[in-house]
């Protein structure tokens, strides 16, 4: 036994040991494999071992001490936990022996975690279950969960999207404080509003829209003058019932956007609002907030202002009528509509077109691209997925929508405060690429200047007409950076637009219900609680996870209706490379399948610059743009990623190479 100079003695030394060891804090990353990395805060990366890893989750922040290994390596030790963020998870309920397990459907947890006796809630094996660490595997590697509950079994009708939203911890009901706000909302609370608001109850507006929606967030018509024409764009108002800071805008911030999932959206307000009191729904009376704007007969816009209105829209027009309308075609639905109607149509039209003229001359268009709507049946599964065709309503919409979201834009950027939606043009990592590729391929632009706003206009506008091996456009439109929101005006170099930002979706929308108040607070002094930095962060992350979680559904729905094409042909067109492979997207379908290069002969090297895989030997070559057949492989089910296998390389007038 030590005596007590001893122990003295030793806790000393432990005191120094501890005084004098050197420790960094920073963030656990993790992989794909069981082992992971420390991102330091002074900006280096450190290795973890897999028994490292065993005590920490991802994003979990970490003070280490480094050690070296008998080959000479540096690896991280954990020395505390600082902060985690992972606290619910989604997963499988997983029985070995006599241990009950999840094994975690989150990135980079690649163990299963022990759930105790007492903390099952009657899971049954292959069950899918929302759980929450109940113990951090920080002292010993051995963390355990405790379910919260159970989610469902695969294979039950709608179970995918009840998992996609425990996922992302996402809500399907509202608080109470929200349904009592919007219980409380009625017809005659509307009619309080009327008062002092410009009566545009005779004028034929008229929403265009599919036929199944129910939140209508615009009303547009257009009178010809004598150079241009008036366009009004009456958008829904929902900041006029909804007081500022009340639960219903907290609910609604929380949630950022409503999520179009397939077969059943998730909104960000309540039904009652969205899809009744404040939809602009036709032949009842309705508060707006209203942009008249002139468009001059270039397709310019002139002076523009907003309004306080109210509103009676004349009909709830389908695309398909008023594409029908606009191509002449005669029917008993096209004759039904009031003339003023039908005149507004033409004008709308026409008003549209010189926009959409002005925009291909001095900004940018997005490139039309075939989209899909996916059909569900009874078991809220893929049925069928039929094209959705972009007629020439669907232009005139856009083109109505950006012009008023412009205005919008260029009356806050005048304002104390503001918020815009700004794209910055070419990642900055990419902008080395870029430039080796234009010297390259198409000299003739290498002079341009990608990180500026008309440079990148300019590059955009001509590459797509250049003619070289490579599709010039299309790899440059795959390095952009992403689309950020922010209080000061900057470039849409997407768009090619000055400043943008957007107004017209106040019911589907935060962003857009935040720039309303902004408005009605500079014009008439309306109540405005300002968003801070850290709120536009949370908005935005919001806004990127809503994303995800849309399209983490539609993959597990996509790879479930794969299994239906069997073994046949199928024609499509490369869309992504990556150094292990290539995506494919059906033109039937638009389903997006992998092509793994492990699965071709020979080996490939990916080039960074051309995104194109080369054969190391025979030069065969995979690029975007390329026609290829390929034929159902099978599906990643962890992934949730279709797999293809590649029948034959179609000539595009790309050179392939040989073999």
């Amino acid at each position: 036994m030590l005596n007590a100079d001893a122990l003295n003695q030793l806790r000393q030394l432990k005191t120094d040991i501890k005084e004098n060891k050197v420790v960094y804090p920073g963030t656990v990353k993790a992989t794909n494999g069981r082992f992971g990395f420390v991102a330091l805060d002074e900006g280096r990366d450190v290795f973890l071992p897999p028994e490292e890893m065993q005590k920490v989750l991802p994003g979990d922040r970490v003070s280490i001490t480094e050690q070296e290994t008998d080959k000479g390596k540096t690896q991280g030790v954990v020395d505390e936990l600082l902060e985690t963020h992972i606290t619910t998870f989604v997963g499988r309920y997983v029985v070995k022996g006599k241990g009950h397990f999840v094994a975690p459907d989150t990135p980079g947890i690649n163990r299963w975690i022990f759930i105790p006796p007492g903390e099952r809630k009657g899971a049954q094996p292959d069950d899918f279950i929302y759980c929450q660490i109940h113990k951090h595997p920080i002292k010993d590697g051995k963390g355990q969960a405790k379910i919260l509950r159970v989610i469902g079994k695969a294979g039950e009708p709608g179970v995918e999207r009840a998992f996609t939203l425990a996922s992302f911890d996402l809500s399907d009901t509202w608080p109470d404080e929200v349904l009592k706000q919007a219980d409380d909302i009625s017809e005659d609370t509307l009619a309080e509003h009327f008062e002092g608001r410009e009566d545009r109850t005779d004028r034929p507006y008229v929403t265009i829209d599919s036929p199944g929606t129910q939140d209508m967030d615009d009303a547009l018509l257009a009178e010809a003058n004598a150079t241009g024409w008036s366009l009004s764009v009456a958008i829904a108002d929902p900041t006029a019932v909804i007081p500022s800071g009340s639960p219903a805008e907290q609910e609604a911030f929380n949630r950022a956007t409503a999520i179009y999932f397939p077969g059943e959206p998730l909104p960000m307000l309540p039904d009652s609002i969205s899809t009744r009191l404040c939809s602009l729904m036709p032949e009842v009376r309705r508060l707006a907030l209203v942009c008249d704007l002139q468009v001059n007969n270039d397709g310019s816009l002139g002076d523009y202002s907003f309004h306080l209105a109210v509103i009676r829209s004349r009909g709830k027009l389908s695309y398909e009528l008023v594409s029908n309308l606009l191509a002449g075609r005669d029917d008993d639905e096209i004759r039904a509509l009031p003339e003023e109607v039908s005149n507004s149509l033409d004008q709308l039209h026409q008003a549209a077109t010189a926009l959409r003229k002005w925009r291909e001359e001095h900004a940018l268009l997005n490139q039309d691209r075939p989209e899909f709507r996916l059909r569900l049946d009874e078991n809220k599964r893929i049925r069928q997925i039929d094209p959705a065709i972009q007629n020439e309503a669907h232009r005139l919409v856009e083109e109505c929508m950006v012009a008023a979201n412009r205005s919008a834009a260029d009356f806050l950027r005048q304002q104390s405060s503001g918020l815009f939606i700004r794209h910055p043009g070419v990642r900055d990592d990419r902008t080395d690429n870029i430039r080796a590729l234009l010297e390259s391929y198409a000299p003739s632009l290498s002079e341009l200047d990608a990180g500026s706003a008309e440079g990148f206009r300019e590059l955009m506008k001509l590459s797509g007409d250049i003619d070289a091996e490579v599709p010039v456009k299309t790899i440059i439109s795959r390095q952009l950076a992403r689309a950020e929101l922010g209080f000061e005006a900057a470039p849409h170099q997407g768009m090619g637009l000055e400043a943008y930002t957007t107004f017209t979706s106040p019911l589907r929308k935060f962003s857009d219900f935040y720039v309303h108040r902004l408005i009605k607070s500079s014009l008439w002094e309306s109540p405005l609680k300002p968003l801070n930095q850290e709120q536009l962060e949370a908005l935005q992350a919001s806004q990127i996870r809503a994303r995800q979680a849309a399209n983490s559904l539609e993959a597990w729905l996509k790879s479930d209706y794969a299994k239906t094409l069997g073994d046949a042909p199928l024609e499509g067109t490369i869309n992504r490379t990556t150094p292990a492979g290539f995506f494919v997207r059906l033109d039937s379908n638009g389903l997006e399948g992998f092509v793994s290069c492990k699965d071709l002969d020979g080996k490939f090297r990916f080039d960074p610059v051309t995104l194109r895989l080369e054969h190391t030997k025979n030069g065969r070559i995979f690029q975007l743009e390329q026609r290829v057949t390929v034929c159902f492989a099978g599906v990643d089910e962890e992934r949730r990623q279709i797999n293809f296998r590649l029948l034959e390389a179609t000539d595009t007038g790309q050179p392939e190479g040989e073999g």
